[in-house]
């Protein structure tokens, strides 16, 4: 009977145990660092499996590429692909139980592309494109602003050409389907070609009366070469930027300028007009000034038929006193004593002293000088050429060069120290205390 008894009570027993063995349960879960899943990727292992003893994870792929914990925590991933994270999980009772899941890995973007301009940034330009991204598993999208074509899809895109003047736009977007990156350069294309000059003669020819000499300013936009052709002048021909050419035949010159870059050329055409040689140079409303007007720096007495300036007394220097060819004295502002005078005499009629000084022959007054000189106002200003002057007897005589007061209009004729023969007119004379004086036009041969 006892044996009976405890038979049943083994039997009770074992089948309790077998009841209560412990299962394996659960699964793990994975997720990116930072939400990150572009390389290096950070993978966090949050095991929730029970029932285990011991764990043996397998991460491909991964670093660690082992572990035997229970919560490994985190496995980074330097390569794009797709890796499978494997646990084997098993308890005292035998159990065993596998687990897997795989986890993607994107490329990482680093963004490398360079341009290149065959042979020059004058429009059209045509632009190579050289893409050195590295990766797998990336798409690419170009953009060109303004090009041709406008967009493309892929690694390396066609030559892209721009056409208009100004910047443009390459915007190249990777994407690895997790995020996007964007890298942009510029191309500058350079203004359209545009042949064009201006030109101004020798300050000696500004009249424009032949010979002269005209200096040619390139105004041309992206050239790199040139070609001139000049009419009538010398050279007649010309590779310069800008040249220098004489004309020495009165009339219409046409100029014509080629310009050139490699990738077009344009012509501009332009005429010069020359007048006929007058030898006579007329300049107008010239002002003098009284000695007082001079030495207090208000108005000159000095002038030069060179530089066609009127000179103060702070006015003058070592450069241009030797090119003052005209003297005016202006005792006082009643104009009651008024001559012109020699600048190698300025220093004995109340002015300093000029250096490399010149000699002028003036007649103050063609009635006194008994030389037989009646150059009239009316001949003045009919004077066209230097004709009416050239045979002119203009000497020196101390009758000639006598003062004389306020009368006007007035004309006194002179020969400078080079030889060349002149006549002022004197138009009117302006009374204002210490800063009056004379208002006159000259005309005079040229050097």
């Amino acid at each position: 009977m006892k044996k009976t008894l405890l038979l049943l009570l083994f039997i009770v027993i074992t089948s309790c145990y077998q009841e209560t063995a412990i299962v394996i349960e659960g699964d793990f879960t994975t997720s990116y660092a930072n939400e990150d899943e572009s390389i290096p990727v950070i993978i966090k292992i949050d095991n929730k499996i029970t029932g285990a003893d011991s764990y043996e994870w397998t991460f491909e792929g991964g670093e660690p590429a082992i572990s035997s914990a229970k919560n490994p925590g985190e496995v980074l991933y330097k390569k794009q692909g797709t890796y499978t994270i494997k646990l084997i999980a098993t308890n005292v009772d035998g159990e065993r139980k596998e687990f897997s899941k795989s986890v993607v890995i994107k490329e990482g973007i680093n963004i490398e592309f360079t341009h290149e301009i065959i042979k020059s940034n004058y429009s059209p330009v045509e632009v190579v494109l050289k893409n050195a991204t590295i990766g797998e598993g990336l798409t690419f999208k170009w953009d060109f602003q303004d090009g041709a074509p406008a967009t493309f899809t892929g690694k390396t895109p066609p030559n892209v050409v721009f056409t208009t003047p100004g910047d443009h736009l390459i915007t190249l977007t990777v994407s690895n389907g997790f995020e996007s990156e964007k890298q942009t350069q510029t191309i500058t294309v350079a203004p359209y070609l545009v042949s064009l000059f201006s030109y101004e003669p020798n300050f000696e020819d500004d009249d424009n009366e032949a010979p002269v000499t005209i200096n040619f300013s390139n105004k041309s936009i992206s050239a790199i070469s040139y070609k001139w052709s000049f009419e009538g002048g010398n050279p007649s021909i010309s590779t310069e930027e800008n040249p220098k050419v004489v004309f020495t035949n009165a009339g219409s010159h046409e100029v014509t300028l080629e310009a050139f870059n490699d990738k077009t050329s344009q012509i501009f055409k332009s005429t010069i007009t020359v007048l006929p040689d007058t030898n006579l140079r007329t300049l107008t409303n010239i002002k003098l000034g009284i000695n007082s007007a001079h030495n207090n720096n208000n108005i000159g007495a000095m002038f030069s038929t060179v530089t066609r300036q009127v000179y103060k007394a702070n006015e003058i220097n070592d450069q241009n006193s030797g090119l003052i060819d005209i003297v005016f004295q202006g005792l006082n502002s009643n104009f009651t004593y008024n001559r012109f005078i020699s600048p190698d005499q300025a220093n004995n009629y109340g002015f300093l002293s000029l250096q490399n000084a010149q000699s002028t022959i003036f007649i103050n007054s063609q009635n006194l000088c008994n030389c037989g000189l009646n150059f009239t106002e009316s001949q003045f200003d009919a004077m066209v050429n230097d004709s009416p002057i050239k045979s002119l007897n203009i000497s020196y005589s101390a009758a000639g060069e006598q003062q004389f007061g306020l009368i006007y209009p007035r004309i006194i004729l002179f020969k400078t120290q080079d030889g060349r023969k002149g006549a002022i007119k004197i138009k009117d004379m302006v009374k204002n205390g210490a800063s009056s004086y004379i208002l006159c036009d000259i005309k005079v041969q040229k050097q």
